[in-house]
């Protein structure tokens, strides 16, 4: 491909973005999962101005999101399914977040970022992303289906590749609406779990682990990792926690979960690696995703393991699952204090 036109598209892939929001905002996939629809029947199941709408259609028809017929009926094709909100592991809970007027104008505060290190969101908009959905619980929502979305897939992944099964308790810390440890505890029959995140988001679990079958096994307790983590299990797993937060938060919350791990627990890290990923194009600019909204960072192998140091953790092994993140694996360092004889 000439290099002109390579980097146009490139620059112009804001435009994509936003047109996949709006597609999946206003839910045409879903709308498109039955049967092929003509524009105005669209326009009337997603209340839109039905000549926009098919210009919207056009548009991500050209980037291979739908497909038309000789009767100018739409379709979704393989993308177009991924932006289903009843597709398991699908984008489009991504999708409808990334659009957001808060997140999309956080990213214009890069530039200020690279010259400075400060966090874009906090610079654009004053306060952090936690605050400013705590201001905007509707905001909230949306974010909390995006990661519901993204966690579907990724079960299935960590369940094929990591024995959860040789622990007795599970605890899964910063674990949002429990998505991920139902799938883990419904796999897992003899396991049971600890679900902890802030008392806000932990609201919505009992529904999540009931439909799952796993309510009985599993306790919800809210609270800050900042502070503490509830004891009482075997292993802690943080999924996605440590990358939201620059280097010295992420050992507060490894020291609050120090102090829970027992001296024969595990703190598993569901983490994606710079040096170790299967998709680094991905890994970096989910760094700069991390700079831009929460403030954190992806890291090394071997960055994680000086911060499980400097917790009282030691790295054990790493566990790819196939996708972009890794298992890590830390077991606590147990001090024994060496008395003198006399």
């Amino acid at each position: 491909m000439d290099p002109t036109r390579q980097l146009r598209q490139l620059v112009n892939g804001y435009q994509v973005s936003q047109a996949l929001h709006v597609a999946a905002t206003l839910k045409i996939s879903d709308a498109l999962a039955a049967q092929p629809r003509g524009v105005d029947d669209l326009a009337r199941i997603t209340s839109t101005h039905a000549p926009t709408l098919g210009r919207l259609m056009r548009a991500l028809e050209s980037v291979g999101v739908y497909r038309r017929d000789d009767a100018g009926r739409f379709a979704n094709t393989d993308l177009g399914e991924q932006l289903r909100t009843d597709v398991s592991g699908a984008v489009g809970g991504w999708a409808a977040f990334v659009g957001r007027p808060a997140h999309w104008t956080a990213w214009a505060g890069l530039l200020d970022s690279v010259r400075t290190g400060d966090n874009a969101f906090q610079t654009v908009h004053g306060m952090s992303p936690w605050d400013h959905r705590r201001r905007h619980p509707e905001e909230q929502v949306i974010f909390d289906a995006a990661m519901t979305a993204m966690t579907g897939s990724l079960a299935e992944a960590l369940i094929g590749h990591y024995d959860f099964g040789r622990f007795a308790t599970l605890a899964d810390i910063g674990g949002g609406a429990g998505g991920l440890l139902a799938a883990i505890l419904h796999s897992h029959p003899g396991l049971r779990g600890i679900l902890f995140d802030q008392p806000g988001v932990v609201a919505g679990a009992p529904a999540v682990l009931g439909a799952a079958g796993v309510a009985g096994r599993c306790e919800v307790v809210g609270g800050s990792f900042f502070e503490s983590v509830p004891p009482g299990a075997d292993a802690y797993l943080l999924k996605a926690v440590l990358h939201d937060w620059p280097d010295a938060e992420s050992v507060e919350i490894l020291r609050a979960c120090r102090r829970a791990v027992p001296s024969d627990g595990a703190l598993l890290l569901v983490e994606q690696l710079l040096d170790e990923g299967p998709d680094p194009v991905r890994t970096v600019f989910s760094d700069l995703n991390m700079l831009v909204g929460p403030g954190g960072r992806e890291r090394t192998r071997q960055e994680y393991g000086a911060l499980l140091e400097a917790a009282g953790f030691a790295l054990v092994s790493t566990t790819g699952t196939g996708t972009p993140v890794h298992v890590i694996e830390a077991a606590p360092v147990v001090r024994r204090q060496q008395s003198s004889s006399r």
